[in-house]
């Protein structure tokens, strides 16, 4: 049976497709600007959208192949983008795994177990995640010369110390994956208690499977912080070969030189990563695994 609508249903129905479009053509106009500067030849940020011509010329220094020079001669990228880019995604990857087992296990001790303190645990890490990181960057630099001291493979200019750095932000995941367990009923884990499960068999082969949409969500959201990250990379790593891409694009950017075109090539290539990890990741997070949970 079709369905009739009034006029004003109908306007409302047509705004509401009107602002989707014109929210969608805010939202790319960006993306496809950084794209056409990455198509045209030299580095110059202004122009038309659609390039005249097409180079490929900065494409070329971002994958580290050979490009034409203004002689015509082939030029070898002098910088190590893709070594960058494999650094990124190697400590985003890391950072989010220890970041998503830290935080799965202490939001399951705040949100199961009832201890002395518990409840000024939690306010405090509310409190830490007030302050950004940059307010901390001197007293970092400081602790990790101090460390490197005494174990050089965790000290400054090392991805270790990176690493161990960014794996002290847990506490907003915590507080996340905490009011995720506490949707989920106890019956469940007492069920599985019953039938004779230890308390880490229950956590590990019940509640963490029914979880899995947040700590999906959690990962994403770590690595992806970690990946864009600049401040604290900055400080901790200096030499050209250990760089993040977040922080070796700074070198394209000059006082009296500013390479617009390989930047824009970089930071498309910066966002390959992220696409495909969401890609990945996409069905799990639109799965509803606590539904059905408890039979009544």
């Amino acid at each position: 049976m079709a369905i009739v609508l009034d006029k004003s249903q109908r306007w409302r129905v047509a705004a509401a497709h009107v602002f989707l479009i014109v929210l969608c053509i805010l939202v790319v106009s960006p993306f496809l600007i950084v794209l056409s500067v990455s198509l045209r030849p030299g580095n110059f940020a202004t122009g038309s959208l659609i390039p005249d011509a097409i180079s490929l010329e900065h494409w070329k220094f971002a994958l580290g192949l050979p490009y034409p020079g203004p002689d015509g001669t082939l030029i070898e990228p002098e910088l190590p983008v893709l070594k960058w880019l494999w650094n990124s995604v190697k400590i985003a990857t890391l950072s989010a795994c220890v970041t998503l087992l830290f935080s799965t296990t202490g939001a399951y001790a705040v949100a199961r177990m009832r201890f002395r303190g518990r409840q000024q645990v939690l306010t405090g890490m509310m409190l830490m995640q007030m302050f950004p990181s940059v307010l901390a960057l001197v007293a970092i630099y400081a602790i990790f010369d101090r460390i490197g001291a005494a174990f050089p493979a965790f000290g400054l200019d090392t991805h270790w110390a990176l690493l161990l750095a960014y794996s002290g932000g847990i506490a907003m995941h915590i507080w996340t994956i905490k009011g995720y367990y506490e949707t989920i009923p106890m019956e469940v884990e007492e069920a599985a208690k019953v039938d004779g499960a230890t308390p880490w068999q229950s956590f590990r082969l019940v509640l963490l499977p029914m979880a899995l949409p947040i700590l999906v969500v959690v990962f994403l959201l770590a690595f992806i912080g970690t990946i864009i990250e600049y401040p604290v990379a900055s400080v901790l790593l200096h030499r050209e070969e250990m760089l993040t891409l977040a922080v070796g694009t700074k070198m394209l950017v000059h006082e009296h030189n500013f390479r617009w075109g390989d930047f824009a090539a970089i930071a498309i290539l910066s966002g390959l990563p992220i696409t495909v990890v969401f890609m990945l990741a996409q069905k799990w997070m639109i799965a509803g695994l606590t539904a059905g949970g408890i039979k009544g």
